[in-house]
């Protein structure tokens, strides 16, 4: 490693690459899947956003040999190292489970006495793109090799100077992630009440309408493909919208401008509205959050509810509910590319319980749904800090 030159303020950083940082650097194992009782397998999928998501993880048989040094460390940096669009996404891995990661996936083994870990995955993390700029290979089958990750370039302040910066990006995603629970665990809330008074003690004197018939509006913009633009206001797609989530997601989001968004769409959802994926995830539903900072594309459509027949909570929680999951996979059509045309859905028929029952349901879970939405307002702002201040303090444009 050698002095960095960017300036008088940088003269004490150091310019280094990945390799002379890190003890290990190699791909992850070839497992055998087992369905249980093995070892846990971290794949592709399972990283994205920064996090590894374990739910999507697989096991390995426990009988096939893994060399130690493939079993996963604390602070292990795992990178995504096949395929347009995935190659290059990072995660860091902070558990205390026995589990590898798959050939797909590179295992990155940083010396903690030259480096702070948690500050080359947030370097790493602020460079995904980057890092899948210099995959190799044809069209949709790029690789990103174990000899290109060794040469990756990185710039190093002093390790206090490093743990500092990783603790205040650290921090931000702590609070980020108690938010999304404080949701998830209001949101379990809600569905279990849900099935409680809808499902497990439905009335068999409930009126039934179609669901057409409890709509008050229905923002629609099929068939139209919005000119996008660098920046502007977000376009959500239907890679934002998500059932684990309750608001939708600013994936690799697209922009409209603000002519686009004036002209070009014909309506646009209002809050509390509930986005319907039609094509692709057929049945993905979120809610709109207030305030709207947003417009949606084709292939979804949002739902807007007549408040004297039902409110948004219900129907919400209705579309999100396992029968009607189920019913909306049974009524797509499609095999490559499912989809649900709107003339099916809007045929659904829902049991409507009387408007007192609502009302109730609707006064109990009002402040839940209000308070998820704060939270949402709350992890954007927190986000968008984050991601201002990475390459920043990456560079060493802001100190800390």
């Amino acid at each position: 490693m050698h002095k960095g030159s960017q300036n008088d303020e940088m003269n004490n950083w150091e310019d280094a690459i990945l390799n002379e940082i890190a003890t290990y650097i190699n791909r992850g194992y070839s497992p055998k899947y087992v369905k249980q009782n093995g070892h846990v397998i971290i794949n592709q999928k399972c990283i994205r956003d920064g996090k590894i998501d374990f739910s999507l993880t697989k096991e390995t048989n426990k009988e096939n040999k893994i060399t130690p040094e493939k079993f996963l460390k604390k602070q292990d940096i795992l990178i995504n190292s096949t395929g347009v669009g995935t190659a290059g996404r990072v995660a860091i891995f902070t558990n205390n489970i026995l589990a590898t990661a798959d050939t797909h996936v590179s295992i990155v083994r940083i010396d903690p006495k030259v480096a702070s870990p948690l500050f080359v995955f947030y370097n790493l993390r602020g460079r995904e793109n980057e890092i899948e700029g210099i995959a190799e290979g044809s069209t949709g089958q790029i690789e990103l090799g174990r000899e290109r990750l060794k040469l990756i370039d990185i710039q190093l302040p002093p390790l206090p100077e490093q743990r500092a910066i990783a603790s205040v990006l650290s921090s931000l995603d702590d609070k980020i992630d108690l938010l999304h629970r404080q949701n998830q665990t209001l949101e379990a809330m809600a569905e279990t009440l849900f099935r409680q008074w809808f499902v497990e003690e439905a009335k068999d004197d409930w009126e039934e309408k179609s669901l057409g018939d409890v709509l008050d509006f229905i923002v629609d913009n099929r068939g139209k493909t919005a000119p996008t633009d660098e920046y502007g206001i977000p376009l959500i797609a239907t890679n934002c919208v998500k059932n684990e989530n309750i608001f939708p997601v600013y994936d690799k989001i697209r922009f409209v401008s603000q002519e686009t968004y004036n002209n070009w769409f014909r309506s646009h959802p209002a809050p509390g509205d509930i986005i319907f994926v039609n094509k692709g995830t057929p049945g993905c539903v979120n809610l709109v959050p207030e305030p709207v900072d947003f417009c949606i594309a084709q292939d979804m459509i949002a739902l807007r509810v007549n408040k004297t027949i039902i409110n948004n909570i219900f129907l919400f929680l209705y579309l999100r509910s396992r029968t009607t999951q189920h019913e909306i996979l049974n009524t797509s059509v499609g095999t490559t590319i499912p989809h649900l045309k709107k003339t099916d859905l809007l045929k659904f028929n829902i049991s409507i319980p009387n408007h007192f029952i609502l009302e109730k349901f609707e006064k109990i879970l009002r402040p839940s749904f209000n308070k998820m939405n704060n939270n949402n307002l709350q992890i954007r702002t927190i986000e968008a800090l984050r991601d201002t201040l990475l390459p920043k303090l990456m560079s060493g444009e802001v100190r800390v």
